[in-house]
């Protein structure tokens, strides 16, 4: 019972929670997985984590489809 204490307590770190978030918006996450990342992270975590991985999801895309517009019209 102490371990379950523990580990409830145990804040996750940034990438923990940026490791997380990944497989979560891959929607590929195991029960085990998901039952420690819910007694570790934070909804605050989390969240700030989402965005700035949408964030970033977002920028790459953009750079991306910029660099292929930007050559398709030399």
């Amino acid at each position: 019972m102490s371990d379950q204490q523990n580990s409830s307590q145990e804040k996750a770190s940034f990438f923990y929670t940026m490791k997380s978030v990944m497989w979560a918006m891959l929607g590929v996450r195991r029960a085990k997985g998901y039952d420690e990342d819910v007694n570790k992270i934070t909804a605050r975590q989390a969240i700030i984590v989402g965005l700035i991985a949408v964030l970033a999801f977002i920028m790459t895309l953009y750079f991306v489809v910029s660099f292929v517009i930007g050559n398709t019209t030399n």
